[in-house]
């Protein structure tokens, strides 16, 4: 039976956004060492909760390759910064692997299964991963769809909530959304992510899917350093809004003027009349 419940959307932010003030360090996947040399600029990762809350945030996402390391007495080290900020960390993005790789799914599966325990150590409450960078069909979505289900469970194991995203080819139209997480049954949900589609069909195809939506990456597109297209971001934000959505606004900006900080401001500027307390079915 679906339970009814009522949470308060909320703004959050994604490392991605402050790649620059972090140092810019190197993605890296399965077939890297983990982690890659780690610049030595840049604001600390432990500083980062802090700054968010004197921002006025109190939500954070974190890509896999910003840790620094694993060792879990740093991972207890964040966590505590985390908690002293009162920074929740809402999700793990675990930015590579393709578990429809032709050859190398097995290893992905198992290099993107080492990160949940990790975002449960840190007390993450999601992690998302990617469904596969495949071209849809109906045997890539299928296993696609098994290596998640297994994900999942091994993410509940670890406390933590598994996620997928409208990202790369596997899930590049609607229709392979529909039929991955009807096939998942609720075991799996979606960040919505408006920034990874385009084309004149977009916001329809953003429509057929938000109901979906768990989390919201909320990327604005630019026009000039310090301008962003308000009106695609409006637009955007009120499919959200229709659809009740439910769940933290993240602020993605990969914008041209070098100040994030006033990116990001730029973007909730925009974003916080759509905070509002929503019911939600599950």
């Amino acid at each position: 039976m679906a339970t009814h419940i009522t949470t308060t959307t909320r703004l959050s932010v994604s490392t991605w956004s402050l790649k620059r003030l972090i140092g810019q360090p190197a993605p890296y996947g399965p077939a890297s060492t983990t982690p890659l040399a780690f610049p030595a600029e840049g604001l600390p990762l432990l500083e980062l909760p802090a700054q968010l809350a004197t921002f006025g945030i109190s939500t954070l996402e974190i890509c896999h390759f910003h840790l620094p390391s694993i060792d879990p007495g740093y991972l207890s080290e964040l966590r505590a910064s985390l908690q002293s900020a009162h920074v929740e960390l809402f999700s793990l993005l675990i930015d590579d692997g393709d578990v429809t790789h032709p050859t190398n799914a097995a290893r992905d599966l198992t290099w993107i299964a080492s990160w949940l325990p990790i975002a449960g150590q840190l007390g993450a409450t999601h992690a998302r991963v990617i469904a596969g960078k495949s071209a849809a069909t109906p045997a890539t979505l299928q296993t696609s769809a098994q290596a998640l289900s297994q994900l999942a469970e091994m993410a509940q194991a670890a406390g933590v909530r598994l996620m997928t995203e409208n990202w790369l080819t596997l899930l590049s139209e609607p229709a392979s959304v529909h039929t991955l997480l009807e096939r998942l049954d609720g075991r799996v949900g979606l960040c919505f992510d408006f920034g990874n589609w385009s084309g004149p069909d977009k916001y329809d195809r953003l429509r057929s899917i938000v109901s979906y939506a768990e989390s919201c990456h909320a990327k604005a597109h630019f026009t000039s350093p310090t301008t962003l297209d308000a009106d695609d971001y409006t637009r955007c934000l009120d499919i959200t809004r229709a659809a009740h959505f439910s769940g933290p606004y993240t602020l993605i900006y990969d914008g041209a003027d070098p100040d994030e900080w006033a990116g990001l401001a730029r973007e909730r500027e925009v974003v916080a009349p759509y905070l509002h307390p929503t019911s939600q079915t599950l």
